[in-house]
């Protein structure tokens, strides 16, 4: 009788180990692009483009640089930024503040429903905060 239920137990942890390696979404590859523009200003710019472009931003996060945005059709959309600090300080050598960088570093990444799209469809996308940003060539 012991030898059974250990029997079952065992069979019952290996089914729910392998079922939980299928529901595990590929992780989304990001597009990156650098501005001059500081972390903030493009980080507003960015969540701004989203809601124009008719998203629902889910989660923002100025201080962490963080943003989630959906666009509500099916499949679902969803947008993920990261807007992080790139360069040095503004300002002559020691005369900026370590919060006003002279530049950004941007990621984003998308997924349609729980599969990422090809970083490249987010290019159109990068182009435009470019021109709102006023870095466009």
């Amino acid at each position: 009788m012991r030898r059974s239920s250990s029997i079952k137990a065992v069979a019952l942890v290996l089914a729910t180990a392998l079922l939980a390696g299928c529901a595990t979404p590929l992780p989304a590859n990001p597009r990156e692009l650098r501005f001059n523009a500081t972390p903030e200003r493009t980080f507003r710019e960015a969540v701004d483009l989203m809601v124009a472009q008719g998203y629902v931003i889910r989660h923002a996060d100025l201080a962490l640089g963080r943003a989630e945005a959906s666009l509500a059709r099916w499949p679902e959309y969803r947008l993920l930024l990261r807007v992080e600090p790139s360069g040095a300080p503004r300002g002559a050598a020691g005369q900026g503040t370590s919060d006003q960088t002279a530049s950004s570093q941007v990621s984003v990444s998308a997924l349609r429903g729980a599969t990422p799209l090809a970083p490249y469809l987010l290019d159109p996308w990068l182009v435009e905060l470019q021109q709102r940003l006023g870095e466009a060539p």
